[in-house]
């Protein structure tokens, strides 16, 4: 009886829909032309499909409950129209409250979940400096790798870095931005992780560079890097999502700490689009923070501005990304695919399927306006309120 109420919820859902869906039992709801091909394997999969959300979908394919066929861009404009999610949002719902999500032991564990899965396996798909955040497609016919080093020059430049800077990078990841400046701009750079796998590969790269005492990372949380000697340049890339909302003001007041007066700071990371949303709605939310990023959370950029202007940091410059990250997105989901084999090795079906579906989920969402990307750059005033900061922008954009 349940069947087959929920197979007439489907059938007047399908009814416009260029969409087959196989059953378990051989049964098949197709349009004329179908574009996607939905394979159910589990009763399971009815109750979600008859009242679709993004995040349940995700859910059902991560479990293996439906196979997911076609073009990965058609698949999700179609689970758009079936979830009738329209750009969503959702609003706060008393999460900024639960204070346990990121002490230093929740976010430890958060961070290794996310990065310690495999070295080798972000190494299929991400560029060959292993960059984990947006890329710059300077030009129309940027590949990946090209768009990785031009982003980490365009911070670089940002933060006008100069020979014998003390740099430190908060969340190296895979040491990409810190080898690269102390390379090519001849800086003292430090970098902090808590994966133990990236620290690991950052200390391999670093001895195969020759760049020790001129690199170094540290396993360490944000909050205990030492305030003395302070540094002259900060780089936060792709961590600020780990912050929490409810830790901004101290997480911004101790970058104030940690910098000199005159120094620079960049923020690089992902904020909702609407201003009073704490995230993507329609179940994708709450998806990720139990499939991919445990403990992630957004928020809007006027407030990052805001905490960083209250933690007495003054906001000098923010460029948004947004279609950047939209194709880094994409180009990681065509590589990962294109090695699936090697990725189902090394890290089995539930991971990959984890990983394919909130990539190009993620990819979707930045098309569409769902999220952005900004680089804030940020300053801490001299005594008097002075900046060393040029009155134009010819030294990011000349080179």
């Amino acid at each position: 009886m349940l069947k087959n109420v929920l197979l007439r919820q489907l059938g007047e859902k399908l009814s416009d829909l260029p969409l087959a869906v196989h059953l378990w039992s051989g049964e098949v709801m197709a349009a004329p032309e179908p574009m996607v091909h939905i394979h159910a394997s589990d009763p399971r999969a009815l109750r979600v499909l008859a009242n679709p959300s993004l995040g349940g979908l995700a859910r059902a394919y991560v479990e293996g409950w439906i196979d997911l066929h076609g073009n990965a861009r058609d698949i999700l404009e179609l689970g758009r129209t079936l979830c009738k999610a329209d750009a969503p949002v959702r609003h706060s719902n008393g999460s900024d409250w639960r204070w346990w999500r990121h002490t230093r032991a929740s976010d430890r564990r958060n961070i290794t979940y996310h990065y310690d899965v495999s070295n080798e396996f972000y190494g299929l798909w991400l560029d060959r400096n292993r960059v984990y955040s947006c890329a710059y497609f300077e030009d129309a016919d940027c590949n990946l790798d090209l768009a990785q080093e031009k982003k980490l020059d365009l911070i670089c430049r940002k933060l006008m870095l100069k020979p014998g800077e003390r740099l430190l990078d908060i969340g190296c990841g895979w040491g990409g931005f810190i080898l690269h400046a102390a390379e090519k701009y001849g800086v003292q750079a430090t970098g902090i992780t808590l994966s133990d796998n990236q620290r690991d590969y950052v200390n391999e790269e670093i001895r195969r560079r020759g760049l020790e005492g001129r690199v170094e990372v540290r396993l360490m949380d944000y909050r205990d890097v030492p305030e003395s000697p302070p540094y002259d340049k900060i780089a936060s890339v792709g961590m600020f999502e780990h912050v929490g909302r409810r830790n901004l003001a101290a997480y911004f007041a101790k970058i104030y700490r940690l910098l000199r007066p005159g120094g620079l700071v960049m923020n690089h990371g992902i904020t909702s689009t609407a201003v009073e949303a704490h995230g993507l709605g329609s179940g994708i939310a709450e998806f990720v923070d139990e499939y991919v990023f445990p403990g992630g959370e957004l928020t809007h950029v006027s407030n990052v501005m805001q905490e960083m202007a209250a933690a007495g940091l003054e906001p000098l410059d923010a460029e948004n990304l947004r279609p950047h990250y939209a194709r880094t997105l994409w180009s990681w989901v065509e590589r990962l695919e294109s090695r699936q084999n090697e990725a189902l090795a090394m890290i089995g079906e539930h991971k990959y399927r984890i990983w394919r579906i909130y990539m190009a989920g993620s990819a979707y969402a930045f098309e569409h306006n769902w999220m952005a990307l900004f680089q804030i750059l940020g300053g801490r005033p001299h005594k008097g309120g002075t900046q060393d900061y040029p009155f134009n922008r010819r030294h990011v954009y000349s080179v």
